[in-house]
């Protein structure tokens, strides 16, 4: 056997080596998590992130433990909305240590990882399945009463990768918008999340008309109601809508969470509604 073909079968052992000691710590700390729960689109531009966000903040005000997952790997958008984009990881005994965004809220985010945020990831499917294991098994992520994935868009290495790892995923939840386009990128999530076995919690339809606060007319920008039709077609839950509110791009901008900073816009109400569905259909 030749020196090159022992230092490459060394290499393939400390990797395997390395990828055993990950899992059974993926495990260890899976274990100290309630509950799962991915968030998907079939395509971008639908605002995922902005709901992924916006669930995790109002699971905290209700007093739950959440740790918020931004698995978007190329294209980073949590930081940013939550106020903390530049902001960097620590280390401690137990771990790389998730950032704290607020009562009850731990973010990690491969832009905490960047030394610039402009900086483009150039990755193939192993490196980002590597990336997300490592988020999985060195985060101490502590007692969890929810752990909550924002995934990028459609369904490509990242969500397999997650649905690979995680192996009791309580469910996905799919966020499209009601244009016709985007409901048929939905169903592909949907299916998608059916194949590799992960329940569908619901669909959200975000950006779904609103109510005019001058005259107080319904008004549908993107059309309505393409999302509760989608779920009763693919016979998953219809979760609720999203209204389009200025308040919801503004504090979305500026890194201030909506719930705190806009508590009685539409939005936010939306948001409250969802969620509860949500912990409900936890319960059962």
């Amino acid at each position: 056997m030749s020196e090159a073909s022992v230092h490459a079968t060394d290499e393939r052992r400390k990797r395997e080596e390395e990828i055993r000691r990950q899992e059974e710590l993926m495990r260890l700390r899976l274990a100290k998590i309630g509950h799962r729960i991915m968030v998907m689109s079939g395509k971008g531009g639908v605002g995922k992130s902005t709901v992924s966000a916006n669930l995790a903040w109002a699971l905290a005000q209700k007093g739950y433990k959440v740790g918020l997952l931004d698995a978007d790997i190329h294209g980073p958008d949590i930081p940013l909305m939550l106020g903390v984009e530049g902001k960097r990881l620590a280390a401690s005994p137990e771990g790389i240590e998730p950032l704290e965004v607020g009562p009850g809220l731990k973010v990690v985010s491969m832009s905490f990882l960047l030394q610039n945020p402009d900086t483009p990831v150039i990755w193939r499917g192993p490196l980002k399945m590597g990336a997300l294991r490592q988020f999985l098994s060195e985060v101490n992520w502590g007692e969890l009463d929810f752990l909550i994935v924002d995934l990028p868009p459609g369904t490509g290495d990242e969500p397999l990768s997650i649905a690979q790892l995680i192996k009791k995923m309580d469910g996905a939840i799919v966020v499209t918008t009601p244009q016709d386009v985007a409901l048929l990128d939905a169903r592909k999530s949907v299916n998608f999340s059916k194949k590799v076995g992960v329940p569908v919690i619901g669909i959200i339809e975000n950006m779904s008309g609103f109510v005019c606060p001058y005259c107080g007319k319904e008004i549908d920008l993107f059309k309505r109601g393409g999302g509760e039709r989608a779920a009763r077609e693919l016979d998953v839950p219809f979760l609720g809508r999203i209204p389009v509110d200025p308040h919801l791009v503004e504090m979305g901008d500026e890194g201030k969470p909506l719930l705190e900073e806009a508590p009685k816009s539409q939005a936010a109400e939306a948001f409250r509604e969802v969620v509860e569905k949500i912990v409900e259909r936890m319960r059962d």
